[in-house]
């Protein structure tokens, strides 16, 4: 080990920063977040600092000071309660005198970019304070430690400084109440990976705190979970949100849908159970009511639910059922947003939804058939200077296609249909009301498919980027290649 890592308490300590650039601007800013005492040598400053010297005295603090004037080495025993130095200069070699001034006087010394002349090192830290995570290379490999923060970033939610801040207030009635490590470890465990957490996590921190004090004063165990609504976007996996991510993974059981890719279901927890409810067009085997009723089921048993949806739970995806018969019982829910299809398709193939020499406004529209019909505000529909977005659309597509045409909408208004967007499998199929149909079925094109209908499909041609290949079929723009 090269550094033992600390956590220093700065509070109304002072630090000593030598240098006054854009350099000593970045530790200073740090310190201060600590609340350190600051004290900055050097002959001239950046305006940040400037600015935040002026703050600091128009707020009436003085934790702040700027001494214009070259760094001798008695500033340092002017200030003899100093704990750390900071050499934060661009100048290399004044950067190692201040460092041998600070360790002549024992006291701790940081050189900025030089860990060689250095007693302490600043780690990269992610910050949800009281929770800190703090990584390091000992300056070896910068890049990866921020690569590194990057992913702890995504995984500590927010709202985890709030629940560190809850249970530090339990901390001493937890205690007193279990006597016993292994049993105030298990009550934190269910505390951390259940509904007191989320909660607040979704910043409802007087339910989490009441949620708290009623577990610590029963002697039962919590009797009912959550159910959480993740929308698991389009098919990239890519794609999903960090929350969706963390609940996913964290889930006892997982009702997932026909439209939730391979590659998305994969990153659902290993252990939890996996219960298709998908349906299709003419096949319902799960009706809508059983799958309201196994959320109510399974999370009165205490489970941490999933109900995993491709794209998003409010967009032709009845969320607003499930979570209302989940509020009839009681139960509490989260919902997660998910890219809707709409969205995340149109953009994989390149077409712009909305554009100023093109649209102004966007429809998303269920286009599936029912008893061979398709009952929809036609003469609505068919407006200017608009894109129709069609889901559910593979069977009824002659019907939307025949009908824009009907009512008024040029039949060689640019049409698209993408089969399986985002993912590596998709294709993007481009003609007009006339020909779109006959391109599709001679393809064989299966679903999931969106059909997007307006001029904005014509800059398809020009701006698709994602999945590009040589391979080029007549009609078919083949992964988002120009035809």
């Amino acid at each position: 080990m090269d550094y033992l890592p600390l956590f220093h308490n700065l509070k109304g300590r002072r630090i000593v920063v030598v240098g006054g650039g854009e350099i000593a601007l970045r530790k200073v800013r740090l310190v201060q977040e600590a609340s350190a005492l600051i004290t900055i040598i050097a002959k001239d400053y950046c305006p940040d600092l400037l600015e935040m010297e002026a703050k600091d005295k128009a707020d009436g603090c003085s934790g702040l000071e700027l001494i214009t004037a070259s760094y001798e080495h008695h500033h340092l025993l002017q200030y003899p309660d100093t704990v750390m130095v900071i050499a934060a200069t661009n100048d290399r070699g004044l950067n190692r005198l201040v460092s041998e001034c600070a360790q002549a006087a024992n006291m701790l010394s940081n050189v900025v970019d030089d860990p060689e002349f250095s007693t302490v090192i600043f780690p990269s830290i992610v910050d949800r304070s009281p929770i800190q995570v703090a990584i390091s290379s000992g300056g070896d490999a910068p890049v990866l430690v921020r690569l590194l923060r990057t992913r702890f970033e995504s995984l500590l939610p927010a709202g985890m400084a709030k629940l560190g801040s809850l249970a530090g207030s339990f901390r001493e009635r937890v205690k007193n109440k279990f006597a016993n490590g292994a049993d105030r470890k298990a009550f934190w465990e269910e505390v951390f990976y259940g509904p007191i957490a989320e909660q607040a996590y979704a910043n409802n921190l007087e339910e989490a705190e009441r949620l708290l004090a009623d577990k610590l004063e029963s002697t039962d165990e919590f009797k009912t979970g959550e159910v959480y609504l993740v929308g698991g976007g389009p098919g990239d996996p890519d794609l999903l949100t960090f929350k969706a991510l963390r609940l996913m993974q964290q889930a006892d059981i997982v009702l997932y849908d026909r439209l939730v890719s391979k590659e998305v279901l994969n990153l659902v927890r290993r252990d939890a159970t996996r219960i298709y409810v998908g349906k299709t067009a003419g096949d319902h085997p799960v009706t809508q009511d059983n799958i309201n009723q196994k959320l109510v089921d399974y999370a009165l048993e205490g489970n941490r639910v999933v109900r995993l949806k491709g794209g998003d739970p409010f967009i032709f995806g009845r969320g607003g059922e499930e979570i209302e018969t989940l509020a009839e019982h009681g139960i509490p829910f989260q919902v997660v947003p998910g890219i809707t299809a709409a969205s995340g398709c149109a953009s994989y193939a390149g077409i712009p939804l909305t554009h100023r020499e093109h649209a102004q406004s966007v429809r998303f529209i269920a286009g599936h058939l029912r008893s061979g019909k398709m009952n929809l505000n036609w003469p609505e529909l068919v407006q200017p200077n608009q894109t129709l977005v069609f889901y559910m659309g593979l069977n009824g597509m002659e019907t939307i296609c025949q009908q824009l045409k009907e009512h008024g909408l040029d039949s060689t208004t640019p049409t698209a249909l993408i089969e399986k967007g985002t993912s590596d499998r998709q294709q993007v199929f481009v003609g007009d009301l006339d020909t779109l149909p006959g391109i599709v079925r001679s393809a064989g094109a299966k679903a999931p498919t969106l059909i997007i209908v307006g001029t904005v499909v014509s800059l398809h041609y020009k701006l698709a980027w994602f999945n590009n290949s040589d391979n080029k079929l007549e009609g078919v723009i083949n992964k988002s290649n120009e035809v």
